[in-house]
C-alpha cells in the first residue's frame, strides 16, 4: 500500500497515456500525482520507477518519484505534484531569447537523462531500428490514404538513403515522449520535465524524433534544445539521423491515425506536409526551422 496517505483523489483527464492519473492531497494540504496500471505492467513500471530515481538523482528538473508499489487497482507510483503552467501554452510568449533559454535548458536536462545506460543484453541498434523502417514501410504501403505530392515515396527515399548510420549507434534510456507538450513551468518559472510512462531504451539521437511538436509551438526553444544538448557543437550525423527518425515516425503517422478518426487524420496529413517542407522534400538534411544561437 502506498506510503503516503491521501484524503482527496481528483482525476485528470489530459494526455494519451494507458495509466489512470489523480491528483492527490494529504492531511496537511499537500498534492502529489498518483498513477495506476495494471498490475501485468508490474516489471516495466518498476524499471520506470527506478530509472526515474537516477536521473532525479542526476538533477533532471521533474516530478520526483517518491513512492511504488502494488495496491488493490494494480501498480502505482507517487511522484511530487507541480504546480505550474503547460510550457506549450505559454512558451512564445516570451522573447526569443528566453524561449532559446528555456530549450537550452531541456536539451541539457535530456542530456542528463541519456547518461543512463541501457542494460547489457540489448538487441544492436540496427537490427532493432531497420526492422522497426521496414515495418513502417509496410504499413505505410498498405494504407489505403497516401501523403499528397510524393510526400511517402520521398519519406522512404530518406529512410534508405541513411539507414546505413544506424550501424554502431549507441543506446541509453529514453524519456520516450520528450517534447515541449511534456514540459511544464513551476511557479518560480524553471522548466520541468514530465511524463516518463513511454520510457524506453535506444539510440539518445532517436530521442529527438519527437521535435517535431517543439518546432511547430515554438522552432526557437527547438533549436534551443538541440544546441543545449549538444553545447552548440551540433555534429552534421546527428541531422541526417535526425531527418531518419522523422522520416521514420512522419511514415506511420497516417496508418496511426486512421483508427482515431478524420480529425487525427487531418493533423497528420499536415503534420506531414509541413515535415516535408522543413526538408524541401527530404533533401536537405538540417530542417529549416532551426536556427543556432549566432543567428537568434
Amino acid at each position: 500500500m502506498p506510503s503516503i496517505s491521501f484524503v482527496s483523489r481528483e482525476p485528470i483527464q489530459k494526455g494519451w497515456s494507458d495509466d489512470k492519473k489523480y491528483r492527490i492531497g494529504d492531511e496537511k494540504g499537500n498534492s502529489y500525482l498518483l498513477r495506476l496500471s495494471h498490475a501485468s505492467q508490474y516489471e516495466g513500471k518498476k524499471r520506470e520507477f527506478f530509472n526515474m530515481k537516477q536521473a532525479a538523482a542526476l538533477g533532471v528538473p521533474m516530478c520526483q518519484p517518491l513512492d511504488f508499489g502494488l495496491c488493490e487497482e494494480g501498480v502505482y507510483s507517487i511522484q511530487s505534484w507541480i504546480d505550474g503552467v503547460e510550457a506549450e501554452a505559454i512558451m512564445e510568449t516570451f522573447p526569443k531569447e528566453k524561449q532559446y533559454r528555456y530549450g537550452w535548458e531541456a536539451g541539457q536536462a535530456l542530456r542528463k537523462i541519456h547518461s543512463i545506460p541501457s542494460p547489457p543484453n540489448t538487441e544492436d541498434w540496427e537490427s532493432r531500428f531497420n526492422r522497426k523502417i521496414d515495418r513502417k514501410i509496410r504499413l505505410y504501403q498498405d494504407c489505403p490514404l497516401e501523403y499528397d505530392s510524393g510526400g511517402g515515396e520521398a519519406l522512404i527515399r530518406c529512410l534508405n538513403t541513411n539507414r546505413h548510420l544506424l550501424k554502431n549507434r549507441p543506446q541509453c534510456w529514453q524519456h520516450g515522449d520528450f517534447h515541449i507538450g511534456n514540459m511544464m513551468l513551476d511557479q518560480d518559472g524553471r522548466l520541468q520535465i514530465i511524463d516518463f510512462d513511454r520510457s524506453d531504451f535506444g539510440d539518445p539521437w532517436e530521442e529527438f524524433n519527437r521535435i517535431v511538436w517543439s518546432a511547430q509551438k515554438a522552432p526557437v526553444f527547438a533549436s534551443g534544445t538541440v544546441d543545449g544538448y549538444f553545447e552548440g557543437n551540433v555534429p552534421e550525423d546527428f541531422w541526417r539521423l535526425l531527418a531518419l527518425y522523422i522520416a521514420s515516425n512522419t511514415l506511420s503517422s497516417l496508418p496511426w491515425a486512421i483508427p482515431f478518426g478524420q480529425q487525427e487524420i487531418d493533423t497528420m496529413q499536415r503534420q506531414a506536409q509541413q515535415v516535408l517542407s522543413w526538408y524541401n522534400h527530404m533533401q536537405n538534411s538540417v530542417p529549416s526551422w532551426y536556427h543556432s544561437l549566432d543567428s537568434q
